[in-house]
């Protein structure tokens, strides 16, 4: 027992790809809902559809920011495993109350936000298995794995909701989170030694370690950090707000058909897995990542002017391209980030980026759902739901999407923003600058994996 045999669980010896089937399941089942939320999110809400999808995703978001440094914390005293179960099992809770009570399922879904940390404890989980020169590989594995699940999923989901109707695609994707549910429960086994748990369990956790403006708090203390953060939420604000509206958008307002949106996001998912590889590997290169980072906010700019002007087809599907090489933004970022920082203030620097990440994903889709309600964005009609609502067609003949323009906006700033921050110098006096500037962050007492996104530490994913 005190060897730990008898308590041993699970499949085999902790691996990345324990973590890769449960990433793949968990974002498979949501994928194959794309098409039946949509319907019913405007059945629920037929006259403020927009407003209410960005309340919902607001406070799903905000919770997840509030919770994620909590949960890792309490990972690091009672393991992995343990989390990995309860945050898949809370997320995918809602998904077999879409047809039985819809306000149930948006309640749920909001609050199901507090336990939506799933990445966080896998890239804990394969930081625990892997060491220092695999990391970045199993990382690239586990963020092309989530990728592949919504680039497929979706079009699956279509294919059998015009065939066999939205229940079907409810209960497939139920069986499919309850699958996962069972290959944690039966297959995965613990990846924190036990000697770590043993010395963690019962040990005091700090508010510090629990306080998701912890990292917040340090943004002000370095120049260059503070212009990377700014950056990094007056980019992403809006891109928070575009995941959580989009589809919605492409159905309702330019008519995209539930096959097409699946067309669509499939064929943007491969063109940004392309361009985030080879596109970003060769830009890096050429010119620089402070350029770079300037060249993927210069497409995000045109990206979102195109989505907010955009009123035919042809026009989504040429910005969808674009949206394609602006995903190259936050890996330049990642990699600026890691030049300005020592190697000893790498964890603090990200913990900051993360949070500012996690704070846009709560404001982000509020915000959108605010301005689609402002601008009366209202939705004209939906098989099967036939609905007569007055919309004043103004502001819609002259810009669509107002969000988007508006976020093309605050990038605009964001790319004013980027050109204030100072290339990294190759001279010999620049690291001992570098060090005196960061000197100020101060890494907080013992922190957990989680408290920062290990995938931002590798340039290369």
């Amino acid at each position: 027992m005190k060897d730990g045999p008898a308590l041993q669980q699970g499949v085999g010896r902790p691996s990345v790809y324990h973590a890769v089937v449960v990433i793949f399941l968990e974002f498979f089942a949501w994928g194959l809902l794309t098409t039946p939320m949509l319907t019913v999110l405007h059945e629920t809400f037929p006259q403020h559809t927009f407003l209410m999808n960005g309340l919902i995703q607001g406070v799903k978001g905000l919770l997840s920011f509030m919770s994620a440094p909590l949960i890792g914390a309490l990972s690091d005293v009672w393991g992995r495993r343990t989390f990995l179960l309860v945050t898949v099992f809370f997320t995918c809770a809602p998904i077999p109350l879409m047809r039985l009570s819809p306000w149930w399922y948006f309640a749920m879904i909001s609050m199901s936000g507090a336990f939506s940390v799933t990445f966080s404890v896998i890239f804990a989980y394969v930081a625990d298995v892997t060491d220092e020169r695999e990391r970045s590989t199993a990382y690239g594995l586990v963020s092309a794995t989530f990728a592949a699940s919504l680039v497929t999923s979706p079009a699956i989901g279509a294919y059998l909701s015009a065939w066999y109707g939205d229940n079907l695609v409810v209960l497939v994707a139920t069986l499919i989170a309850l699958a996962d549910i069972c290959f944690i429960l039966l297959a995965v086994p613990e990846s924190l030694p036990d000697k770590m748990r043993l010395n963690n369990w019962g040990a005091p956790i700090s508010w510090e370690q629990a306080d998701p403006f912890t990292s917040l708090k340090k943004v002000g203390q370095d120049p260059t950090v503070l212009l990377i953060c700014i950056t990094v939420f007056l980019s992403y604000l809006p891109e928070a707000g575009q995941y959580s509206s989009f589809f919605l958008y492409l159905r309702q307002v330019i008519n995209f058909s539930s096959t097409t949106i699946a067309v669509f996001i499939g064929v943007v998912g491969i063109l940004s897995i392309v361009a985030q590889t080879l596109f970003l590997t060769l830009l890096m290169r050429t010119l620089g990542n402070k350029n770079t980072v300037l060249l993927g906010l210069g497409f995000q700019i045109l990206q979102l002017a195109w989505y907010g002007f955009g009123s035919e087809p042809w026009m989504i599907w040429a910005a969808g391209a674009v949206a394609a090489m602006s995903s190259i933004t936050f890996p330049a970022v990642s990699a600026l980030v890691s030049q300005s920082a020592d190697p000893d203030k790498q964890g603090v620097v990200q913990g900051m980026i993360t949070g500012i990440r996690g704070l846009c994903n709560g404001l982000g889709p509020a915000l959108y759902g605010f301005i689609f309600f402002l601008f009366n964005v209202e939705l004209n009609s939906m098989d099967p739901i036939q609905g007569d609502f007055s919309i004043d067609p103004l502001p819609r003949a002259l810009i669509p999407g107002p969000p988007f323009l508006l976020g093309s906006c605050t990038v605009v700033v964001a790319f004013l923003v980027a050109l204030f921050i100072p290339e990294k110098r190759s001279c010999p006096s620049s690291p001992s600058h570098l060090k005196e500037s960061m000197s100020s962050l101060r890494a907080p007492p013992p922190a957990s994996d989680e408290d920062f996104e290990p995938l931002l530490q590798d340039s290369i994913v």
